[in-house]
């Protein structure tokens, strides 16, 4: 007969739907920053650009991987509490900072001598980036998610429980605008603030609006069932 669990023991346990997510918000905090080297044309979205005397729209492909970072971070706080949440999105430093110190590592290591050139070439130039890149992308994520998770959890407290696809949608949306801010002011600098910035937070609020709500009813749902 097995024993009970203690109460330290019991508060220690882990739900599954938190631990569930926190390996998968690790691994898109890894990636985005890889897909991030494409831009990509979304059609329709694409074509918003010139109406509002814009180029033609174009995001990195990384804000697929972002905004499902915030999808994540705002089901763990609408089912675990905002300040779950919160470690959850300091905790994804933890993975962030590791994939990019063995980048720098991978990238210093000298070569094989049969590995083609070409794809040397290429290897260097899609994963080596400027300190200042860097630096942007590690203050956009920490303030943007920090944001995302504040803002939903603070709907939440007027709204309650309803809701759960507008407070998503404009959590999104408003840390979509200030994680463009960031990381294009400090990856290339103020003279790239206007047409760059402008495009890119057009394209990410359309995305959020678009894309967040029904993958966060998705995830809460997963998450209480994993729970249940």
């Amino acid at each position: 007969m097995e024993a009970p669990l203690s109460h330290a023991t019991a508060r220690r346990s882990i739900p599954p739907s938190l631990f569930a997510f926190s390996i998968f918000y690790g691994g898109m905090v890894c990636i985005a920053g890889v897909l991030g080297n494409k831009q990509v044309s979304l059609g329709a979205i694409s074509r918003l650009g010139p109406l509002v005397g814009l180029p033609p729209l174009a995001v990195e492909a990384g804000i697929f991987a972002f905004l499902l970072l915030v999808v994540t971070s705002s089901a763990v706080a609408e089912l675990h509490g905002q300040k779950v949440a919160g470690r959850l999105v300091l905790m994804g430093f933890v993975p962030l900072l590791v994939s990019m110190a063995l980048t720098l590592i991978v990238l210093a290591l000298p070569a094989a001598p049969e590995m083609d050139a070409g794809h040397l070439a290429a290897f260097h130039q899609m994963m080596g980036a400027t300190p200042w890149i860097w630096a942007g992308g590690i203050v956009a994520y920490g303030v943007s998610q920090t944001l995302n998770v504040t803002i939903f959890s603070w709907l939440k407290g007027r709204e309650g429980g309803k809701l759960l696809w507008f407070r998503a949608a404009t959590a999104s949306a408003l840390s979509q605008i200030v994680d463009s801010v960031l990381f294009i002011s400090i990856a290339f600098g103020l003279s790239a603030v206007g047409w760059l910035m402008a495009g890119q937070m057009l394209a990410k609020v359309v995305l959020s609006v678009a894309l967040v709500p029904p993958l966060i009813y998705a995830m809460v749902a997963i998450g209480r069932r994993l729970d249940a």
